[in-house]
């Protein structure tokens, strides 16, 4: 008969271990949840509201903001994507007097917001502007009933104002594609008697739509986030209902309702981007690759093609630049004025505190991850860049709501303790500025810091590994070196950014805490624009800083 087996006990070191997460992934999680977490805040505010207006909203206001929203967004995409994608064609396709310098020239209406774009355009062509007056003095009008002018404060000019300071995202993109074509496709076509139109339609196009339709919806995004432009030309979209909603009806959560119905225009903006180019591939079969060989316009053609990329960059570029440049010219007080070095001051603090916070926290979520074998950071680390799509006014709802109670509980129990009031630590600062920038422009930092540690050889951090150094050190002795060119890159463009961001701004600063592009606003919405330039060209300074930076990039 079989014997039983004698049951062995089992020892302490037979025991399985359990591992526990390294220090590394632990804070990737947490890094990735936070810059989720004001996403997740505007949703569980709005679907959990202390009053719910709702059916109000659904009534009364809310198809209007929406009904605004969506023509600004599709007319806005749909100007930027032929303004932005044509003189990618012609200057990389075409050689013409001045292409080479408008090349360069067409990047820089990005420097300038749109809201500053908004109060030059306003100042040039309103009544008492110079084209006006100039018409009246001309042919000899007294008053507006002799004439007819197009009206400045409508959604046509605002559709126009952000379609001269938003195609450069759509330039940019088509550009590289247009590069990487090979001229094989354009030889056949040739040969088949296709000409320079039908050559764009059947072959450049259709290669380059993938490009095209990822800079459009960035376009179609940041679109919905504007807030200085609308508001200036009197449109009430989804962005203005969120102040009304907030500022003036005290309703937090009416705010974060109809900062849900951005949310949901974002995803499907996403989603339909993607799945329209899900099914498309494009292979060069080629062994040699052989670029475009420009054609050389002369006479009318070729001047007709300088025109027609001079134009958005003088749009966007030169007219509100001359303007600015020019109040802030006949103002020269305004440049010591105390407000403006107040500003100043809170600009660069906030904005470098930002650049900081957002690149070292990218940095430790790419190691973490990259360290770490666990499946939640990996999967979290991509959800991390919805911040750049979202909203800023949406990102300032789920940032405050949650926070103001926080700090009114902190300061409680402070309080409590020690008999001291600190006041409001997190939003009487600029701490939630600061979170909001962070995660606003987290995608920057994180998407140049996995770059740039992509193309580091695994052999020198596991050579470091080898001669006893930790992961720490790893990464400060190894990796740092390596990519310290990119980190201060993207420092540079998630500053930029910060400065320039105007929605996020208004509603979570501290009371009487202005930044340079909150006083750009203000003092431009009391029609007071010569105490607005210097602050105005400050912007636009900064964001020139940004724009060579990709042009020295892309070149």
């Amino acid at each position: 008969m079989p014997q039983d087996h004698a049951q062995i006990p089992r020892t302490a070191s037979s025991r399985p271990t359990r591992r526990l997460p390294s220090p590394w992934s632990v804070g990737a999680a947490l890094i990735a949840a936070l810059v989720l977490f004001p996403i997740l805040s505007v949703i569980w505010t709005a679907l959990w509201p202390e009053a719910n207006i709702w059916p109000h909203l659904v009534a009364t206001t809310l198809p209007r903001y929406l009904g605004n929203s969506l023509i600004l967004m599709g007319a806005v995409g749909a100007l930027t994507g032929a303004v932005g994608t044509g003189a990618a064609w012609l200057v990389t396709r075409y050689r013409f007097p001045g292409h080479r310098w408008l090349e360069y020239l067409l990047l820089l209406p990005m420097a300038i917001p749109a809201y500053v774009g908004a109060y030059a355009l306003v100042d040039f062509l309103e009544y008492a502007g110079p084209v006006q007056t100039g018409l009246r003095s001309l042919f000899g009008w007294t008053s507006s009933r002799e004439y007819w002018f197009p009206e400045i404060r409508s959604i046509g000019a605002a559709i126009v104002v952000l379609t001269a300071s938003l195609y450069p995202y759509v330039y940019l993109l088509s550009r590289a594609a247009f590069r990487e074509q090979s001229g094989g496709a354009e030889e056949v076509a040739m040969s088949l008697g296709r000409g320079p139109i039908r050559r764009f339609l059947t072959v450049g196009l259709p290669l380059a739509r993938p490009a095209i339709a990822a800079s459009v919806a960035i376009v179609m995004m940041e679109t919905v986030n504007d807030f200085g432009t609308v508001d200036y030309f009197a449109v009430q979209t989804l962005t203005t209902g969120i102040f009304s909603v907030w500022l003036q009806s005290y309703n937090a959560g009416g705010a974060a309702q109809i900062a849900c119905v951005i949310l949901g225009l974002v995803v499907f903006l996403v989603l339909l981007e993607k799945s329209s180019r899900r099914r498309l591939r494009y292979y060069n079969l080629s062994s040699r690759h052989r670029p475009v060989v420009p054609v050389h316009l002369r006479g009318l053609a070729g001047w007709a093609a300088t025109l027609a990329c001079a134009l958005p960059f003088a749009l966007g570029f030169v007219l509100p630049g001359a303007v600015i440049t020019s109040h802030a010219w006949n103002e020269v007080g305004a440049w010591t004025d105390p407000g403006l070095l107040t500003a100043l001051r809170h600009t660069l603090t906030v904005c470098a505190l930002a650049a900081l916070v957002t690149v070292a926290a990218a940095v430790f979520l790419v190691y973490g991850v990259r360290l770490s074998g666990a499946a939640l950071p990996r999967l979290l680390m991509p959800v991390t860049t919805i911040g750049y799509a979202a909203p800023g006014a949406v990102l300032a709802v789920g940032i405050l709501i949650p926070l103001a109670g926080i700090d009114h509980r902190l300061a409680d129990g402070i309080s409590a303790l020690t008999g001291y009031d600190p006041g409001l630590l997190l939003t009487g600062t600029g701490f939630a500025l600061v979170l909001a920038y962070s995660v606003r422009f987290f995608a920057i930092a994180q998407g140049a810091a996995d770059s740039a540690m992509g193309r580091i050889p695994p052999s020198l951090p596991m050579a470091a590994r080898s001669l006893g150094r930790n992961r720490a050190a790893v990464l400060r002795e190894v990796h740092f070196p390596l990519i310290r060119g990119s980190l201060a890159s993207a420092l540079l463009l998630v500053f930029v950014d910060s400065v320039k961001e105007l929605p996020a701004t208004l509603l979570l600063r501290p009371f009487n805490y202005d930044t340079l592009a909150t006083r750009v606003h203000e003092k431009a919405s009391l029609e007071q624009l010569g105490e607005a330039a210097p602050a105005a060209l400050v912007v636009i300074a900064v964001g020139l800083c940004a724009v060579a930076l990709l042009a020295r990039a892309n070149r």
